[in-house]
């Protein structure tokens, strides 16, 4: 080394304070006195506490990396804890680089490792498999294809063949955080169900995806991650009803819902970003004004992708199936499995039911509506067995869907204002006895004197005589 060289002084001076930081670090447990467990405990006090090293950066150790350098400590002292300077010209024989190169070259799919075994085998020396390693990266050759995966563009083939759904963490309102459920064409990018909610769970996935599928369409397929509200057995139950494939997205490739989550972007950008400027906002107030943005100003705008607005790309095959009010009441039932007692009696979240006699002993599925458990229908095998009437008197309602009514609860209504009610009450009334007419100085039919509907004066007539006299 060239002692000249103000860089390798520099790399020299670094090595050297790296050593002195070591040695600082182990000093309490390289004593001699220590007994083994003494030294154990000195040993995990310093691997639980985050130093400062000589440059100023916090950094922790590990234990085998303190159990090392004690070792090199007993048998070299202070140089062997001091490591060799960084080398910053290449040591490895250029020929050797680029054979190692030329066969991750003919086979990309060989790893470092392997490469090292080839080079053991027909040139008797290698380099170490993370110099080949760091070679490789130069070249552009790592990985087992030498370029990362690429992805294509991917769109539905008309509309209503595919929705994409996804949920959006949204701002606060009423001091509650709200969330935002969405399905969105994949073809014509148009928001097929949007409704914000308290709650991530199935009972605000349904209130945004119900409607939808009464007034829009039934999609053929849909298309959501891997979220515990998509992946609830009631989803799977109301597509199943009404012929709707599921397909839920690898878990850590986000690729496939690219278009949503523009969309997503979208809202923050243009809409969250202007409801920000209202923090008193409601949630009833949110979605209104959520649903005005979409219909107004998000489907009359022109894709850059499509070249045409969202509304104009789904209405170019109108109209559309949609399932009637009776499909959609069956498709988002619930439905529970329980076995009857000898007594005939089921018990279904606290509420213990009857059910018919010749059903004891057998295994049933009960069908209900979330909200409403005070009668249940049984079936056994898709076949209807009667009604579940409740035994006793209990709660009659999901705990998911209790607890979704207790979030999306509106606050108590404030107290009436009376004085306002009638102020609102004399404005309607004023408004509706003013003579345009007289004001504009035109003479009406009854030569020039405005009356109100009992043939009165009007109060702003009464007004102006009083300020000629």
């Amino acid at each position: 080394m060239n002692d000249i060289d103000p860089g390798a002084r520099r790399r020299r001076e670094r090595a050297r304070q790296e050593g002195i930081w070591r040695y600082l670090t182990i000093q309490d447990a390289a004593g001699p006195a220590l007994t083994g467990r003494q030294r154990g405990a000195v040993v995990r006090r310093i691997v639980a506490e985050t130093a400062t090293d000589g440059f100023g950066n916090p950094r922790r150790v590990s234990r085998p990396t303190v159990e090392r350098w004690l070792r090199a400590y007993r048998s070299g002292g202070l140089a062997a804890l001091t490591p060799a300077p960084r080398q910053v010209t290449p040591r490895t024989d250029p020929q050797v680089l680029e054979q190692a190169a030329a066969l991750k070259a003919q086979v990309p799919a060989r790893t470092a490792e392997q490469v090292r075994r080839v080079l053991i085998t027909t040139c008797g020396w290698s380099p170490s498999a993370k110099t080949l390693q760091r070679h490789f990266r130069r070249l552009e050759l790592a990985g087992p294809r030498g370029a990362p995966a690429a992805f294509g563009t991917f769109e539905a083939a008309g509309p209503n063949d595919l929705w994409t759904g996804d949920g959006l963490h949204g701002p606060v309102i009423e001091g509650r955080k709200c969330y935002l459920f969405c399905f969105i064409d994949d073809h014509s990018r148009a928001v097929m169900a949007a409704c914000w909610g308290r709650s991530e769970g199935i009972v605000a996935l349904s209130r945004a995806l119900r409607p939808a599928l009464a007034a829009r369409a039934v999609p053929s397929r849909i298309f959501v991650d891997n979220g515990s509200a998509f992946c609830d057995a009631a989803l799977v139950r109301a597509c199943a009803c009404l012929g709707i494939k599921i397909t839920h997205s690898t878990p850590y490739r986000p690729q496939g819902k690219g278009k949503i989550e523009r969309f997503f972007e979208t809202v923050r950008g243009q809409f969250l970003v202007e409801a920000a400027a209202f923090p008193d906002l409601t949630l009833a107030q949110l979605n209104s004004r959520f649903t005005a943005w979409v219909e107004q100003r998000y489907h009359h705008t022109v894709h850059s992708s499509t070249g045409l607005t969202p509304l104009q790309r789904w209405m170019a095959a109108a109209p559309y199936p949609t399932a009637s009010p009776a499909q959609l009441a069956e498709a988002f039932r619930w439905e529970e499995t329980r076995k009857v007692r000898k007594n005939a009696t089921v018990s279904l979240f606290g509420v213990l039911y009857c059910v018919p006699g010749h059903l004891a002993g057998a295994t049933v599925q009960l069908v209900f509506d979330p909200f409403d458990l005070g009668v249940l229908d049984v079936r056994r095998g898709g076949q209807p067995q009667g009604l579940a009437v409740p035994q006793v008197i209990g709660p009659h309602v999901h705990p998911k869907a209790a607890a979704a009514a207790r979030a999306d609860d509106p606050p108590p209504p404030p107290a009436i204002d009376y004085l306002a009610a009638v102020q609102d009450e004399y404005r309607a009334a004023t408004r509706q006895r003013i003579n345009y007419a007289a004001l504009t100085g035109d003479s009406d039919s009854n030569g020039g004197q405005s009356r109100d509907d009992s043939g009165g004066q009007s109060p702003q007539d009464s007004h102006r005589d009083e300020e000629m006299s």
